[in-house]
């Protein structure tokens, strides 16, 4: 196990980076996790896992599988330093974003599209709740909270080991969409239709949107069908993470 006591070592300054910058992990393909669970969920995906990150004291777990598994041992202050917890637990995995290919991207047949949701909170329990429903890929267009901020990696609890998550053009996910007949839902106020009045269908597109001013006029006018979900209630509205699971969990067959 390598040892690192310096906070001028380049590990150090890289990890620091990767935890604070977005474009750093936009730049390298890399980012951290932090915490026991999120690093157990990192080791299912071996592939990504560059080196696992342990403060001094803090033991890893006997059951993890860590064949040909880097680790390092940091001193309590550099642990800290790279640290995004008040209470950390002293354990990280320094991972690479996951590649997809356009061949795995055709496959897909059940998306969701997020369209420029900026909450990386929102973000991440939409990501969650995608992988808990048994959705193929969830695409992020322009405008979005960071795929690999902190706060989106621990509300998504590791799902981001189990599900594709991508940048991409929503424009042009449409236009792929329509191609190959799949059908495409926006959530809207105007012009839309209770969910529940639609039948359910073996692949779907979702699209939803921002917190303020909800999806792209221009989004809209290329759906299959515009849907709402009724307010029973005095609320004004729904929360668009919540208002993403109720969706997807009624178009999954």
């Amino acid at each position: 196990m390598k040892r690192i006591e310096s906070a001028q070592n380049a590990y150090v300054k890289h990890w620091k980076k990767l935890v604070t910058n977005r474009k750093e992990r936009e730049k390298t393909g890399e980012f951290i996790v932090e915490g026991f669970h999120l690093v157990e969920e990192a080791l299912k995906n071996k592939e990504q896992v560059i080196q696992i990150i342990v403060r001094e004291g803090v033991e890893i777990p006997r059951e993890w599988s860590l064949n040909d598994v880097k680790i390092v041992e940091v001193t309590n202050s550099i642990a800290k330093d790279i640290a995004e917890t008040e209470t950390s637990q002293g354990i990280f995995a320094h991972c690479k974003q996951a590649m997809i290919s356009e061949t795995e991207q055709a496959s897909w047949k059940k998306l969701l599209l997020i369209d420029a949701v900026q909450d990386p909170g929102n973000i991440g329990t939409m990501i969650r709740t995608a992988d808990a429903a048994g959705i193929d890929a969830v695409v992020l267009g322009k405008g979005c909270a960071d795929i690999y901020n902190s706060k989106t990696l621990r509300s998504a609890q590791g799902s981001h080991f189990h599900i594709p998550v991508i940048r991409g053009n929503l424009m042009d996910w449409v236009e792929k969409l329509k191609e190959r007949n799949i059908p495409l839902y926006g959530t809207a106020l105007e012009n839309a239709v209770d969910y529940r009045e639609l039948h359910k269908s073996g692949s779907f597109a979702l699209i939803v949107g921002n917190e303020g001013s909800g999806v792209q006029k221009e989004l809209l006018e290329q759906t299959t069908q515009n849907v709402m979900i009724p307010i029973l209630g005095q609320a004004e509205s729904l929360n668009v993470a919540v208002a993403t699971g109720i969706l997807l969990y009624h178009f999954i067959d």
